[in-house]
């Protein structure tokens, strides 16, 4: 089933890893977008979710069977090689419920798990917007914060990344 493009998508957004660490309980947003917005333009909103302020990092998402939308956080750059291109690529092609990864900074390995909850009956927002949020994000850049501490990974993430795959 494929939302109405006319209608918001209800996208939560988990930060599983990052700077070499696991976050339990792990801090999350909520943005709202619509069907017709690029996964170039969800990605803005959920690095601005997260308080991230250095942009000029390459960035992925990793759809249900694999599908890949990259593209060159320098916005002149081509997409990644046998990858759709995240600036051209709509929303649209999510279902609700669907679950996918959103990766950021690939060197530090921000790594989010984003799940369409719901496809609501409002008009989708001008550009996807942060609607909710809890716990607290960590910083960009390691300072050494107190609530930085690692923690153990939780079973049940969805096997859309290798590092998220159970061992055998």
């Amino acid at each position: 089933m494929r939302p109405d493009p006319s209608g918001a998508l209800s996208i939560e957004v988990e930060l599983v890893t990052g700077r070499g660490r696991r976050w339990w309980p792990r801090p999350g947003r909520v943005v709202s977008a619509g069907a017709e917005h690029t996964f170039a333009q969800l990605a803005e909103a959920v690095d601005r979710a997260f308080g991230r302020w250095e942009l000029d990092h390459l960035r992925m998402f990793v759809l249900p069977g694999g599908v890949e939308v990259s593209w060159s956080a320098w916005r002149d750059g081509p997409a990644f090689p046998d990858t759709l291109d995240g600036r051209r690529t709509r929303l649209g092609l999510l279902a609700p419920g669907s679950a996918f990864a959103y990766l950021f900074d690939l060197g530090a390995d921000w790594t989010h798990l984003c799940t369409v909850r719901r496809a609501s009956g409002i008009r989708a927002p001008a550009l996807p917007t942060l609607l909710d949020g809890w716990g607290v994000a960590p910083e960009q850049y390691a300072r050494g914060a107190a609530h930085d501490a690692p923690a153990a990974r939780p079973a049940g993430l969805p096997p859309l990344l290798r590092s998220w795959r159970q061992p055998a």
